[in-house]
């Protein structure tokens, strides 16, 4: 494996301009629910949903999702555990009616398998999203802003874009970050812009660089967006963003403050991230098509007091 390069020249912030920021995104987007749907899922109109089904022209599926990992390495040192549970040994050769079971568990919010985090992941000064205290995430579970809001599903127009591409490389270094200016670049030379109420995705590459060169601990060293980068998502007024890592650029960018994007687009702007997705199916097809807005489909787990769910987005185009 290639040792992870150090940041790139990207600017990094003092704590008083992130909280300058933070403030600013936070009186911008922290509004009434429209629709019923608290945070930045109010621009995921009736209207806009049903627009994006106009986005389908080849009848194709796609997965945005990595296999759900169990084996441990530097990166998910606590992975899902699969068990089998039935049948028993004697079962699988003896007549009559068996079943084949299994058990499944997972630290949803790890640094490899594909997950959503829901709106109360991110405490922050003692908040979550809204101004809602954090005591009303227990021990037992969370009691407010829960993945359960997402129990019909997130169902609009998916824009990737591709920021490795961009570049002309196959994947960003960890510790580099992405731009505002790397985002409106990409749409310009995909030809396509984001607009209100759409889902995001933002590939860094960091899945090609784990399958090419193997897992390191992504605790320490990732790419991901930089702080700054959140005005452009607010003005655009993007429902949901994911990205094929942690959406957060590690080391940091901003001085004590370890996941900036998260405290600004969960507490401060009430944004579902999804992080460590895959696109390297998704991507071809994009560029054979010459289009990179699709369908998207997502539908979490319905875990009553949860911080979030493993996730399985699917693009159709």
């Amino acid at each position: 494996m290639t040792s992870p390069t150090e940041p790139s020249g990207a600017p990094r912030m003092t704590a008083t301009g992130f909280q300058a920021l933070y403030e600013f995104l936070r009186s911008k987007t922290t509004l009434p629910k429209a629709n019923g749907k608290p945070g930045a899922l109010r621009h995921l109109t009736p209207e806009r949903v049903a627009a994006a089904v106009a986005e389908v022209r080849l009848g194709r599926t796609v997965s945005l999702a990595a296999p759900i990992g169990t084996t441990a390495g530097p990166d998910d040192p606590e992975p899902a555990v699969h068990t089998m549970t039935g049948p028993a040994l004697a079962e699988l050769t003896a007549p009559g009616l068996h079943f084949a079971t299994d058990r499944f568990a997972m630290n949803v919010h790890s640094n490899a398998n594909s997950h959503l985090d829901a709106l109360c992941h991110v405490v922050f000064d003692g908040e979550l999203y809204g101004g809602v205290p954090a005591g009303t995430v227990r021990t037992e579970a969370a009691g407010a802003l829960t993945v359960d809001l997402l129990k019909d599903g997130l169902v609009g127009r998916g824009v990737l874009l591709d920021i490795p591409r961009l570049r002309g490389v196959p994947w960003l270094e960890p510790g580099d970050h992405v731009t505002a200016a790397d985002l409106t670049a990409a749409e310009a030379a995909q030809e396509v812009r984001v607009g209100p109420g759409d889902l995001l995705f933002i590939r860094v590459g960091h899945r090609r660089r784990r399958t090419e060169h193997g897992p390191w601990d992504a605790s320490v060293a990732r790419t991901g967006l930089h702080p700054t980068a959140l005005r452009l998502l607010a003005e655009r007024e993007v429902a949901v963003v994911g990205s094929d890592g942690n959406n957060d650029t590690a080391p940091s960018a901003v001085e004590d403050i370890a996941f900036p994007v998260h405290v600004l687009a969960i507490q401060a702007m009430g944004i579902h991230l999804m992080d460590y997705l895959q696109f390297e199916d998704l991507t071809p097809i994009c560029a054979q098509a010459g289009r990179w807005s699709f369908l998207c489909v997502v539908a979490p787990l319905r875990l009553p007091g949860a911080t979030g769910s493993p996730v399985n987005p699917i693009a159709v185009l």
